[in-house]
């Protein structure tokens, strides 16, 4: 370890900036944010590996490299520094190597592979040479084999020797049910498949050939089988009942099937985390979504179940609260995992038998990862409001900071305060949210406001950093953000109200924390304005379309004319089993298509935005509400961004996007401004 040390050397967790007195947050600046995720402890405790992503501005692209910190907090090692992220990291169970995935060397359209790095020493190895991308991975207890889940290479996709001959592109042929997916574009035979690494041999042995996606493979305590989650039946793409299922660690193994109810197990869609096996190995726990017919909706409980298959036991039953992430205790008499509460994410534990459950890191915060260590101890990955993710050590009933990543950055900067609100809806719904003030900020004063709203709409604010909220707040704008009927953290029903009635509850939800802020006397009623992406977008175009008070708004990657989305987007499973088809249910489809035929009713001066290659929400779909309004005459401007999915990831594209959002605003809400271009 000594050698690794030396030829890393201890490198500072966060650049060092210019010595100056705090400055307003401007776009700019979020270039120079950290992202820290993905926590795991050395196999001794001693160290804890965490990966930290950041803008890198000359190439335009962001850079993900590994790092390590000392448990006691005495270093930070950076691990990697290649210009190509590098995502991942994982010790083996002795210690010896540290795992990574990274597309080094393998071009601009690299598919991810798995390198090693021998801590004794040397440069780190790739040991996978694939023509698909390793998608995750999880070292076997004995450290002698790796499970991975692989993605098929693409058969259409063009060498790179075929396009600087400039081959015709061959013929797209579909014939699948769910034909596009965003990022990875028309869906076509490629799947994904379990397969074993042998560390000593590096031969790596496909499990589970065939026509299904596996996903969060999880190693049995002896090494000796697997539990994954894959969708099966006679057409996987017409369902979303995902299972548990178990395989022997051997070549020409074949799958048992664990859990057989019609609801979603451990879904990879809802982010709730790989099974656990129990340290005995007699049970797996597992996340449990909710019937088909909820949807996204659906609560999310902790079960277990015999690890030979059987029933399903709930620990959570009657909470009425989503949990994700599980992971044993070391003595497998409870549970640890994630709560998701009104705003919060929070850690919690439940005995193995089921019964109360204990808040162990409680408070308002986001955590949205947690690892526990070989002696007890606890690493969590936290968030508040006027603190960006980082890694801490739980310990004595507080958090001690490891990775430190954006200390020096916020001493640069002023951010707005952020407090919890509640409202009352029109039907007297309590409705959450925060209010955010501008930097500098005068009681008595009242201040142009900007209402932003969450995607999803299964998501929530939480009381965690959000970046688009300070810059608009160090522009001078008060933000109201709302978490209406349709978000999660307040329990099914609340979660459920907008099932097929989108827009209508919601909005009224959403008017009710901007009323709250007006009648605080904090925003102005003559200067309010609204804006979200995805759903956000959806429900802003909702407001704009129902209510007259919003003088500007920006709309991103949204949705108004909902017939337009069937076959065109991502979501037919979600438009069927909610909504019905077009044809036979056309009252629901017109009824939450509301913004579009109801354009001639909008006037609010509106920016729409959308990435040119999302198949998530379609570009057609914001193309449609921008036309709409240019055929009315109203203030509109539409923003494309090139070769984008739904997620705008490109650095300069990422500043754009804030710096429009502060022009509209400025334009429309701040008499006599000027733009915000260049910040």
């Amino acid at each position: 370890m000594k050698k690794l040390l030396l030829l890393l050397g201890v490198l500072a967790p966060a650049a060092a900036w210019a010595q100056s007195a705090p400055h307003p947050l401007t776009a700019r600046d979020l270039q120079q944010l950290r992202d820290v995720k993905d926590a795991h402890f050395s196999p001794d405790g001693q160290w804890v590996t965490y990966v930290v992503s950041q803008a890198d501005t000359a190439a335009d692209k962001n850079n993900a490299d590994v790092w390590m910190a000392r448990y006691d907090g005495s270093r930070n090692l950076r691990v990697t520094t290649s210009p190509d992220n590098e995502t991942s990291p994982r010790f083996s169970p002795d210690g010896t190597y540290l795992s990574f995935l990274s597309s080094r060397g393998e071009g601009e359209e690299g598919h991810a592979q798995l390198w090693l790095l021998n801590r004794n020493g040397g440069e780190a190895e790739k040991v996978t040479k694939l023509k698909g991308s390793v998608q995750d991975y999880v070292w076997a207890p004995d450290g002698k084999r790796l499970a991975l889940i692989i993605r098929d290479a693409d058969p259409d996709s063009l060498t790179q020797v075929q396009r600087a001959k400039k081959k015709t592109p061959p013929v797209i042929v579909i014939d699948r049910f769910q034909f596009k997916q965003d990022v990875d574009g028309y869906l076509n035979k490629q799947r994904q498949h379990l397969y074993v690494f042998d560390v000593a041999t590096r031969k790596l042995v496909n499990l589970t050939p065939g026509r299904y996606d596996e996903h969060a493979p999880a190693w049995s305590p002896d090494s000796k089988q697997l539990v994954f989650v894959s969708k099966r039946g006679e057409d996987p793409d017409r369902h979303d009942n995902f299972d548990l299922y178990a395989i022997d660690a051997t070549p020409g193994a074949q799958p048992r099937q664990l859990t057989t109810t019609d609801v979603a197990d451990s879904a990879p869609s809802n982010w709730s985390g790989r099974p656990a096996w129990s340290p005995d190995g007699k049970q797996i726990a597992f996340v449990e979504g909710g019937p088909k017919e909820q949807l996204v909706y659906g609560l999310h409980q902790l079960a277990v179940i015999p690890a030979t298959g059987g029933t399903p036991r709930l620990l959570t039953q009657g909470l009425d609260r989503n949990t994700l992430k599980p992971q044993w205790s070391k003595d497998g008499k409870s549970l640890y995992f994630l709560l998701e509460d009104d705003r919060a994410q929070v850690l919690a534990r439940v005995s193995a038998t089921g019964g109360k459950v204990e808040r162990v890191l409680d408070g308002q915060r986001e955590i949205t990862e947690f690892e526990l260590g070989p002696k007890g101890q606890v690493v969590v990955v936290n968030s508040e409001p006027l603190l960006p993710d980082e890694v801490f050590a739980f310990e004595k009933k507080g958090l001690r900071p490891l990775s430190k990543q954006n200390d020096a950055w916020l001493k640069t900067v002023q951010l707005g305060a952020v407090e919890p609100i509640q409202a009352k809806s029109k039907d007297g719904t309590l409705v959450s949210g925060f209010v955010v003030k501008p930097v500098g900020y005068q009681a008595g004063q009242k201040y142009p406001t900007v209402l932003r709203i969450h995607g999803g709409p299964v998501s929530q604010f939480a009381y965690s950093f959000s970046p688009e909220w300070q810059v608009l707040a160090a522009r001078g704008y008060a933000v109201v953000a709302s978490n209406p009927r349709g978000s999660s953290g307040r329990g099914l029903e609340y979660c459920r109200a907008i099932y097929a009635d989108w827009g209508n509850k919601d909005s009224d939800d959403a008017l009710a924390v901007v009323d709250y802020a007006v009648q605080q006397g904090v925003a102005d009623p003559g200067r309010l304005g609204v804006g979200g992406w995805s759903y956000g977008g959806i429900l802003t175009d909702h407001l704009i379309a129902r209510d007259k008070r919003f003088k500007a708004a920006t709309s991103g990657a949204g949705i108004a004319n909902v017939l337009a989305g069937y076959g065109t987007d991502q979501y037919i499973r979600d438009y069927e089993t909610e909504l019905g088809t077009p044809w036979d249910h056309t009252d629901v489809w017109m009824r939450i298509s509301y913004p579009f035929f109801h354009a001639g009713q909008i006037n609010t001066p509106t920016l729409f935005l959308c990435g040119e290659k999302d198949f998530n929400v379609p570009l057609l779909n914001t193309e449609q509400m921008y036309q709409a309004l240019q055929s009315r005459k109203v203030p509109t401007q539409l923003i494309i961004y090139p070769g984008q999915f739904h997620g705008i990831s490109k650095p300069s594209y990422v500043k754009d996007r804030y710096d429009r959002y502060l022009a509209w605003y400025d334009k429309y809400l701040k008499a006599g401004s000027t733009s915000a271009g260049g910040q």
